[in-house]
């Protein structure tokens, strides 16, 4: 606002009224940190923020609703821990295949119990490990569970509910769902003790505790070359020697971010994990220190320049999380007060790690971070991706302009790259500064402004290309300028160069927008989309993602059920099949329970692992329903199957196990 209004005073008087209004309620930072209550005051926390913006905005018309913190945290943990995985096991081989030796994969046979949901294991394994006997089980669930004709008709074993507090059913459960439920906690079990589950993506078709899992394996690691690997993926590595190279920590885009909702539960996913990277390596250096062994003076030496960094700030839990902030997460949004109340959010959450010192400088408080240049006000959809697109108008234009040279054309391109990388060179700076003790304000400001002003120069640069691709005159100011208005092109090719050029980003989470194109199609339109004909903006979002993800990356957003079961949206599932080697798909009624509270939507959890490959793997699940009581247990609760054939191109059955998978086979053969 000072930038845009250099000249505005508001008196203090403005805020008494706003202030004696705000004081009427318990202000909480951090949900997870218990405070004292204060008289009545009821409780307010930042995730507020994000649900008065959902509610401010018209849902319907734009299509967006408030995202829970257990879709967040499903969708988040399946797609950032199976890339970490992944990535680490393509730097510590060993560590993963190991014949005869030990692998992270041990800890799954060693304890299975510790990885299965506390509403898997419900009435069927005790606090003891041991599983309940059926004979424990009313004499009628006994029979019917092996017995067809016995459970046919039986009504206490097919419709009977669980009351509250049953230590056998889980709420509302039926004896029919419970023998399910005990069939599959005891083959998956079965499954972790023989040591059958050796890939990361296992856990996502189990469905286990996979942040548990992940916990384990950074915490324990036997070998300070799997720590690496897995701070290296996290944190990214900055090159010391002639012949290493820089590399990025794991980037983490949500495209339409709202109010930041899934990068808020990205950072909650991160943290644990880079706690226990710090832990695992100061116990390195702490066993070396105590032990007698010799070694070379360098080693662990990584590990202590680290730990170093860690204790040169005042306070690790806000250093951690400022690192998170500024190197793993970024987020786009076409609404300006979305990336405003985004970033509130997350400078919130660092503001709750505070502790002040008054026998500290600044009694012990870091700036803030400035987060500018990671969450972005822009359209998602329009504008140059990739340098491949960027190459290509460079060509175009050249022969519209009469140079047939290739070489002019490269020459032109090659000068855009150039500036593009130095602009580049000066955001990694600028990030940089920002985890440094004793930064230089004005430095920092300098660098900022000159970042600032590269980017635009490139901006407007393509922005005039783009222009003229979508028919507009970029000398008629007017025609222009409104152009430019409607459909707030962004370059995800300038503003985030690094990351693309690296491949893209590692993991794109998020809801987008469930809007018909014709509702917006005339304040913008798109070009060059595949999946045109879905004729709904969720579809296009997806697209753009999957043009936007790295090889190997994960791939999560929650949107219409229309994805797996309507003809028009053949496109896009085409296109998941083309990009991924596997892909789940969790489908939610809008009745009794709902996901959105308020909206009459079914609903379809993606998740991906992207790869192009002859061959991919679509898993699903059944059409879920669940009443509000059952809320809690929801997620814990996915099942999925194998899709062995599709019934139709544009078809993704719905169904629970294999038994239904078997009649689907059979009614589609008799077809």
């Amino acid at each position: 606002m000072e930038q845009r209004y250099p000249d505005i005073k508001i008196p203090d008087t403005a805020f008494e009224r706003v202030f004696d209004y705000f004081d009427q309620y318990d202000w909480t930072l951090d949900p997870a940190r218990t405070v004292k209550k204060t008289g009545d005051k009821e409780e307010i926390n930042p995730d507020i923020l994000g649900y008065i913006f959902e509610k401010y905005i018209n849902q319907k018309q734009m299509g967006a609703y408030y995202t829970k913190e257990d879709i967040t945290e499903y969708i988040s943990k399946n797609t950032v821990i199976p890339f970490l995985f992944e990535a680490a096991r393509s730097k510590c081989k060993v560590a993963f295949e190991n014949p005869g030796g030990p692998t992270v994969w041990n800890f799954l046979a060693t304890d299975p119990d510790r990885y299965l949901y506390p509403a898997v294991k419900h009435g069927v394994i005790g606090d003891d490990g041991t599983a309940v006997f059926e004979t424990d089980l009313p004499d009628f669930v006994q029979t019917s569970m092996h017995d067809p004709k016995a459970r046919m008709f039986d009504n206490r074993y097919n419709l009977q509910q669980a009351p509250a507090n049953d230590s056998i059913r889980l709420v509302t459960e039926t004896w029919r769902e419970y023998a399910c439920r005990r069939n599959r906690c005891l083959e998956i079990r079965e499954k972790l003790q023989n040591s059958n589950v050796h890939d990361i993506n296992d856990l996502i078709t189990l469905n286990l505790d996979i942040r548990q899992f992940a916990q384990d394996a950074i915490e324990n690691c036997e070998g300070p070359d799997l720590l690496r690997a897995f701070w290296h993926t996290i944190n990214g590595h900055i090159p010391e020697k002639s012949n290493e190279k820089h590399q990025n920590g794991i980037t983490i885009l949500d495209p339409t971010c709202g109010s930041g909702a899934f990068l808020f539960a990205a950072l909650n996913i991160l943290e644990p994990l880079y706690e226990a990277c710090l832990d695992r390596m100061a116990a390195f250096v702490e066993d070396l220190d105590r032990s007698s062994e010799k070694h070379r003076p360098e080693k662990y030496s990584d590990f202590r320049k680290v730990l170093k960094q860690v204790e040169d700030h005042p306070n690790r839990r806000y250093y951690i999380f400022k690192n998170i902030i500024l190197n793993n997460l970024f987020g786009v949004d076409i609404m300006e007060e979305a990336v405003e109340i985004c970033k509130l959010r997350l400078f919130l959450k660092l503001v709750a790690q505070v502790e002040p010192d008054s026998n500290k400088e600044n009694f012990g408080i870091e700036p803030l971070p400035d987060i500018d240049f990671n969450i972005r006000t822009g359209n998602t959809l329009v504008g140059y991706t990739t340098a491949d697109e960027v190459r290509r108008v460079f060509k175009e234009d050249s022969h519209k302009q009469g140079k047939l040279l290739f070489g002019e054309t490269l020459s032109a391109y090659q000068r855009f790259e150039e500036q593009v990388e130095l602009s580049d060179a000066a955001f990694r700076q600028f990030r940089a500064m920002q985890t440094k003790q004793g930064m230089d304000p004005k430095e920092f400001s300098g660098t900022k402004q000159t970042l600032r002003e590269r980017l635009k120069a490139l901006e407007d640069e393509l922005n005039d290309y783009l222009a003229r691709e979508y028919g507009i005159k970029v000398n008629k100011k007017t025609d222009y300028d409104k152009w430019l208005k409607t459909h707030q092109p962004f370059h995800w090719f300038v503003e985030f160069y690094g990351i693309m050029q690296s491949g893209g980003f590692d993991v794109i989470i998020g809801n987008p927008p469930y809007v018909e194109y014709n509702k917006v199609r005339g304040t913008y339109s798109i070009n060059n989309y595949k999946t045109i004909e879905c004729s709904n903006l969720y579809a296009f979002m997806s697209d753009r993602s999957l043009r936007l993800i790295t090889d190997g990356g994960g791939f999560g957003f929650i949107v219409p059920i229309s994805i797996v079961c309507t003809q028009r949206m053949k496109a896009i599932q085409e296109q998941i099949s083309s990009a991924t080697h596997s892909t789940w798909f969790s489908n939610y009624a809008e009745r009794p329970g709902k996901l959105f509270v308020g909206a009459e939507v079914l609903l379809t959890i993606i998740l991906s692992r992207c790869a192009a490959r002859k061959h991919s793997n679509f898993y699903t699940t059944g059409f879920t329903k669940w009443t509000s009581e059952e809320r809690a247990l929801l997620f814990e609760q996915v099942s999925y199957s194998l899709l062995k054939k599709k019934p139709k191109p544009y078809i993704i059955p719905k169904f629970m196990n294999a038994i239904e998978s078997k009649i689907l086979e059979k009614l589609v053969a008799c077809e």
